[in-house]
């Protein structure tokens, strides 16, 4: 039976067909009716076909000349590299598509990479060959570079039409070796993905890699010494579909019926219980190495009283998103909230969209900072993850902030583009690779940069000076030293919690200056005039004034002279200058987000 499994994942960069592909595999098996069948299909989520790209891994299992093909769909862009990485070490081998319009792009390499790392078994294919722009050619050339492979190992396919499908499918079974018959020794899961449903419990996708499980065994999950009983057990198609057991190799999911999301932890090695109701081993399966989050940011409900509605939702999103980290946090401002750690600012927006989607929740974000080592005068370590938490100046020996490893392909035409933005930034540049020859030579640039200068708009801001064409990977290398500064600002001379921003010594002035001009154009007008300042330890270094909203209080007269005017118009005077100084500002969430963009 196990050699007749074969356990593959596609591995791409954004939007270069994979879930098309997926489609079409799943079209070709039969696995899904024609009634049944639309367009991303494993894309289960709204918001992953409103943007059309995937954010969830989706495992599905199809039947093929007598084998069973086990396949996960991962996501492409680098926020959710995790969720690649879980999906790698279920399977023996991978298909890294490639799109023949764009060819061999920055998160293509840095995917491949990752499967590279487990030993997996490449075969490398070139999407989108019936678009009338596509370069074989050119894309044959940058995947041999890349690879080191033979061109007739290259297969070449279209998701959209089917051409080269079924071909796919056949070197699938050709040269992705089975798993390993591991039958009779004792039973070993990995879990690699789970999800909260209300009736099951929480549902564990897993990869059984010794032994087999069955409905009604009593099972212990190693690292969270949590007991369950198999409730139901079967493999995705991609509906659940139930089955009395799943044997050495297969990928499926169980129904733990546990309550606690925190009792499943994704990486996690899952065996059975014996008669004496001990672990049949205690050898856990090489989990996935620990996540860490680049990007920290508060997350606030608008409401105080939904809190406990707020750490719910977090706790589901958890389940589902294993490279979400959060801790309570209380803000003197906002009340009590979670700090949130995430892997980027798309990681972070999809978060908030979910939390308002799927939980009909209203929260307030602050701005976005990273992690900092600061080393206080006495000689106390401390890793700040909020402004807040800064000590004052004269406690403070050093500071490190983060530094990554960028790579960022574009076309020779832009690299001058590219290397400004970059020396802008604070980056350093490494060295310089070509991908391909001609005219349309397409460089491979490396750099180390600080995150700081990553996680606000630097994507936006790469994408324009290169028209478009860059594509950008990056990777934590080190902490490094910095000068920082807390940033705070002020509204009706009120402080901003939420708006508080840890910055650079030397752009004070300009990060400033950019949100008080962007808090005036957001904020909606008050009855009084709106002083709104940015301040570094008391000192105001940026502001703007918000005009007063002008109530026309002679309208309702009829009539009278001059001094009636005069008394009325003074009166109102007299009002705005009382509400200056007691007036209070409510922050609509446009403006935070408004902030976030800037």
């Amino acid at each position: 039976m196990d050699s007749q499994i074969r356990n593959f994942c596609i591995i791409a960069h954004i939007d270069h067909g994979k879930s098309t592909l997926a489609d079409r595999f799943l079209e070709l098996t039969k696995t899904v009716s024609e009634r049944d069948m639309k367009s991303q299909l494993l894309d289960s989520m709204d918001l992953e076909r409103e943007r059309g790209i995937t954010i969830k891994l989706t495992p599905v299992r199809m039947k093929y000349d007598d084998y069973i093909l086990n396949l996960i769909d991962t996501p492409g862009h680098v926020d959710f590299n995790y969720e690649v990485s879980r999906s790698l070490a279920a399977v023996e081998g991978a298909i890294l598509l490639v799109d023949a319009t764009q060819g061999v792009q920055a998160q293509t390499i840095g995917n491949l990479y990752l499967a590279l790392d487990q030993n997996l078994t490449i075969i490398p294919v070139i999407n989108k060959i019936d678009m009338p722009i596509a370069n074989v050619e050119k894309t044959k050339a940058e995947i041999i570079h890349l690879l080191g492979c033979k061109e007739e190992e290259i297969l070449l396919a279209s998701g959209r039409t089917g051409q080269g499908v079924k071909e796919i499918l056949k070197q699938v079974i050709s040269r992705i070796p089975p798993p390993t018959d591991n039958t009779n020794k004792p039973v070993r899961a990995l879990i690699f993905d789970s999800l909260f449903n209300e009736y099951k419990g929480v549902v564990a996708s897993v990869r059984v890699v010794d032994g087999e499980l069955k409905k009604g065994d009593k099972i212990y999950l190693m690292s969270t010494h949590a007991i369950a009983e198999v409730l139901e057990i079967g493999y995705y198609t991609p509906k659940f579909t139930p089955a009395d057991k799943i044997s050495n190799g297969e990928i499926g999911y169980i129904a733990t019926g546990l309550k606690e999301v925190r009792d499943c932890r994704v990486g996690d090695t899952i065996t059975t219980l014996n008669i004496e109701k001990k672990p049949v081993t205690s050898d856990q399966l090489p989990g996935y190495k620990e996540v860490k989050p680049m990007v920290y940011a508060g997350i606030f409900p608008r409401e105080g009283d939904n809190y406990q509605a707020l750490r719910d939702a977090i706790d589901k999103l958890k389940l589902s998103d294993s490279s979400l980290i959060y801790e309570p946090e209380h803000s003197d401002a906002l009340g009590f909230g979670f700090r949130c750690g995430f892997l980027g600012m798309l990681h972070l927006d999809i978060f908030q969209e979910r939390l308002k989607r799927e939980h009909n929740l209203e929260i307030i974000i602050t701005v976005p900072s990273v992690s900092y080592e600061v080393t206080k005068t006495n000689g106390e370590k401390i890793r700040i993850k909020n402004p807040q938490a800064l000590p004052i100046t004269s406690q403070i020996a050093s500071v490190e902030e983060p530094w990554m490893t960028l790579d960022i392909i574009t076309p020779k035409d832009y690299v001058g583009g590219v290397m400004g933005l970059i020396s802008e930034r604070k980056g350093r540049y490494q060295t310089t690779e070509y991908l391909s020859t001609g005219s349309d030579q397409r460089a491979l640039l490396h750099y180390e940069i600080p995150l700081a200068s990553l996680i606000t708009d630097f994507y936006d801001k790469l994408k324009t000076v290169t028209s478009g064409y860059a594509s950008m990977n990056y990777e934590f290398i080190n902490y490094e030293p910095t000068e920082i500064v807390k940033l705070d600002i002020l509204v009706a001379e009120e402080p901003v919690e939420a708006l508080s921003t840890i910055v650079w010594r030397d752009q004070a002035y300009a990060v400033g200056k950019k949100i008080v001009e962007s808090l005036k154009e957001s904020l909606p007008k008050q009855q009084f005039v709106l002083k709104i300042q940015a301040t570094i330890g008391g000192k105001v270094i940026a502001s703007e004034h918000l005009s007063a909203l002008r109530k026309d209080v002679l309208a309702k007269m009829s009539g009278g002279d001059y001094t009636r005017k005069m008394k009325l118009l003074q009166k109102q005077k007299k009002g705005k200058s009382r509400m200056l100084h007691h007036g209070k500002v409510e922050i609509p969430t446009e403006a935070y987000l408004a902030v976030l963009k800037r």
